[in-house]
């Protein structure tokens, strides 16, 4: 095992968790009322951006995308922000010419972007390159994105086995990488898969190791203990009322499994739980928009179908 160090945590509550539950709708006057005091919890960074944000907020919201950084700026002083960038499909889904690309990440920086998560959907890190030269000229934080798939109920056979993992992640970090995140999106790596490789990962790349997966399969909150136990670095999790399902691990749970273990977050607990409280005083908003088609709260189909819990919420 590796040596012990604190985990760090980035919170997904503005950005993914929604976005899986609830299609992208939670609005910014939503966030604000807990922005100055999620500030306040110690979070590695706070994802609020990217992804299928952007369209939603213009479809569906009428709230304008380049201003929802910009307000919780005022709020939120001393956490980093975090954007799902894809890559040279920025945040739309077609591929987009350079100078488009240049134009959108340098925008981004302006408006309060500090981490930038790529990611190309089949790991063609060629569609990292224009992207990666603009945030590295603005001297933000460039995190590589490897996309965890499967072509066996486990990790392994002729594709998604472990030399393919160590091989992008090796060229990631030949691309000036500043961290390297696994990204679980279907919520399919299983928990002993996962230690293995946040264990080879941190034999071979010198980068941090971050893990972003979906609850959707039920196995998210064992992963991230097991890749807690294996060394990883950062890990992804919500608040519990935006959480499970297609969503994300939630953090409270995790606060109080690492306590007086060498693991141990020191985060507030009752901080997270008055947090937690407001999402649950607005939840009837947003509420027609959960997918009751099920009874059960995972889905353990997408251990055969994969589909992406961001996608999740969009198709029910």
């Amino acid at each position: 095992m590796n040596s012990v160090k604190k985990v760090q945590f980035q919170d997904l509550t503005f950005r993914d968790s929604h976005q899986s539950l609830f299609a992208t709708r939670m609005r910014t006057e939503d966030m604000i009322p807990i922005a100055e005091e999620m500030d306040k919890v110690g979070f590695w960074g706070m994802e609020v951006w990217g992804g299928a944000t952007f369209d939603t907020m213009h479809r569906f919201l009428d709230e304008d995308p380049w201003e929802r950084p910009r307000i919780l700026k005022k709020y939120i002083k001393n956490t980093p922000f975090s954007m799902l960038l894809r890559g040279q499909n920025l945040v739309g889904y077609r591929n987009y010419a350079d100078d488009v690309v240049r134009a959108f990440v340098d925008k981004s920086c302006e408006v309060g972007i500090d981490i930038f998560r790529v990611f190309d959907a089949l790991n063609d890190l060629r569609n990292f390159e224009t992207s990666v030269e603009v945030i590295k000229k603005n001297g933000k934080h460039f995190q590589g994105t490897i996309c965890f798939s499967l072509t066996e109920r486990k990790m392994g056979g002729p594709v998604f086995n472990l030399d393919y993992y160590l091989e992008k992640a090796r060229a990631i970090e030949d691309m000036g990488a500043d961290s390297l995140c696994i990204k679980d999106m279907a919520g399919i790596i299983s928990p002993y898969d996962i230690f293995k490789l946040v264990t080879s990962l941190k034999e071979t790349v010198q980068l941090p190791i971050h893990l972003h997966t979906h609850y959707t399969s039920g196995m998210a909150s064992m992963c991230l203990l097991k890749a807690i136990e294996a060394g990883v670095d950062i890990v992804d999790t919500v608040l519990a009322p935006w959480g499970l399902r297609t969503s994300h691990p939630a953090i409270e749970p995790m606060v109080v499994t690492l306590e007086g273990t060498p693991w141990d977050t020191g985060l507030d607990l009752d901080l997270l739980l008055k947090l937690g409280q407001h999402l649950e005083d607005i939840a009837p908003k947003y509420r027609d928009l959960l997918d009751t088609s099920r009874i059960t709260t995972i889905d353990t189909g997408v251990l055969k179908h994969q589909i992406p819990g961001g996608m999740a919420s969009l198709s029910s």
